[in-house]
């Protein structure tokens, strides 16, 4: 039986693209031959997404709808999403008219071709070229650079992720972008196949250029996680040594100006500065170790394992 698709859709006051947005997914979906579900996430829309939305699935039953209390973020939507989701393959994208249903089979198509994670690529964006176009590739080459994982388009919605893959991935600030970095981290094939890019017909856009400073302080912690989630005190007693090394050397150069130079200690700042880099590193090391303590109470409390495996032969008890 070919793979059950789940369609994750997060909505935010698109009141005039639910219909359309419908119609174009039961065409593309109704030519596939998988079974599929389309899950609608009502992120706190103010104006009658909710209604347009309750209709569509009262006279479809593959359409699922969640209704958020108040409006959280593109993210937890999606998260909201892909906790209802129960297909093999998970496809999310926007419901602004802007992403393609029709691009869907190309998806799937790199899926049947091995791939467990497949990104759209917005290869001719049709936003504006300075506010959005121009942050994005900058964001973007930013995010290949530090990830190591190389896509062109880490902002396009639109992706396919085989269901295993993202079991378990918990979703904050705007990490749903990141679910490809996390993916290949953790073994996965990632690649990205061109999509169409639509302009905006109804509705008003919801980002700014302020959304890249957090796309960015996103990726530290990304970035933070994959380093040093297992062992946090690499990252703070190293900073903490650094800082007590440095204290030590500010302390050696203080007595050569008061043994050859002949300089008071009240006349050079470098007394603070011993004193300052000192008391740094010390925290620095207890704040690595409470950090070791808090990470060895979430694997052994919760009995969650340090390592993920493909698969197993004769293993059985």
């Amino acid at each position: 039986m070919p793979d059950m698709l789940s369609i994750i859709i997060p909505l935010y006051n698109e009141e005039d693209n639910i219909e359309p947005l419908y119609a174009k997914l039961d065409t593309v979906l109704g030519s596939l031959g998988h079974p599929y579900e389309v899950i609608l996430v009502n992120d706190g829309s103010t104006d009658d997404t909710r209604a347009r939305i309750d209709a569509v699935a009262a006279r479809d039953e593959r359409v699922r709808v969640v209704h958020l209390r108040r409006n959280f973020g593109q993210t937890p939507a999606m998260m909201a999403g892909i906790d209802a989701a129960r297909g093999d393959i998970l496809i999310p994208m926007d419901g602004d008219l802007q992403n393609d249903p029709a691009d869907i089979p190309k998806l799937l198509a790199k899926l049947d071709e091995g791939f467990d994670v497949v990104s759209g690529w917005r290869k001719d964006r049709k936003d504006n070229p300075i506010k959005r176009n121009l942050p994005s590739r900058m964001a973007n080459a930013l995010i290949s650079f530090i990830s190591g994982v190389h896509l062109h388009d880490y902002g396009c919605s639109l992706k396919a992720y085989r269901r295993d893959i993202i079991k378990g991935v918990k979703l904050y600030g705007e990490m749903h972008r990141f679910i490809p970095i996390h993916a290949a981290w953790q073994g996965a094939r990632v690649t990205e196949v061109s999509v169409t890019h639509h302009p905006r017909i109804h509705g008003a856009s919801k980002y700014g250029i302020e959304r890249t400073l957090k796309v960015i302080l996103d990726l530290m912690t990304v970035k933070f996680l994959d380093k040093y989630a297992q062992k946090p005190m690499y990252l703070f007693g190293g900073f903490g040594l650094a800082s007590i090394a440095l204290s030590m050397l500010f302390f050696v150069f203080m007595l050569y100006c008061k043994i050859f130079l002949n300089k008071s200690f009240i006349e050079t700042p470098l007394p603070l500065a011993v004193v300052m880099f000192m008391l740094i590193g010390i925290v620095a090391v207890f704040m690595g170790l409470i950090a070791e303590i808090l990470m060895r109470t979430y694997h052994e409390s919760q009995d969650k394992p340090t390592y993920i495996v493909d698969c197993t032969r004769n293993c059985k008890d």
